[in-house]
C-alpha cells in the first residue's frame, strides 16, 4: 500500500469563501479532508504596492491521482486573479492514507 498523501494549500480572503470552497471540494470528493486555519496575515507586494492582508488558509488532503483535478478546480473557483496553490507529497500512516484513498475513491474510479 502506498502511504503517500498529497497536501494542497491555498489562501482565501474570508472565512465565508473558505467555508464554501472547502465544502464544494468535499462534496465533489476531490479531497478527503480540508483543514482551515484561523485568520492569518500575509504580507507581499502586489502590482507595485505593499499589501498586509488577513487571509484564511486551507490545507487539502488528497491522492496523487486526484491532485491535478483538485488544483485545476481551485484555480477555476478561486476569487484571486493569481491564486496561491502549493502542493507537496508526504507520507502518512497507513490507516490515514487508506482513508484518504477511500474518501476520494468515487472520483478516482
Amino acid at each position: 500500500m502506498n502511504n503517500s498523501v498529497i497536501l494542497i494549500l491555498t489562501t482565501l480572503p474570508s472565512t465565508e469563501i473558505a467555508n464554501t470552497l472547502s465544502r464544494q471540494v468535499l462534496d465533489a470528493q476531490l479531497a478527503a479532508c480540508v483543514t482551515q486555519f484561523a485568520p492569518m496575515h500575509s504580507r507581499y507586494f502586489w502590482q507595485g504596492k505593499f499589501e498586509d492582508t488577513e487571509e484564511i488558509m486551507l490545507l487539502f488532503k488528497t491522492t496523487a491521482e486526484i491532485a491535478p483535478a483538485l488544483k485545476e478546480w481551485i484555480a477555476r473557483h478561486h476569487p484571486y486573479q493569481i491564486p496561491e496553490i502549493l502542493s507537496w507529497s508526504t507520507s502518512a500512516n497507513s490507516a490515514y492514507a487508506q482513508w484518504v484513498v477511500a474518501a476520494t475513491q468515487t472520483l478516482a474510479t
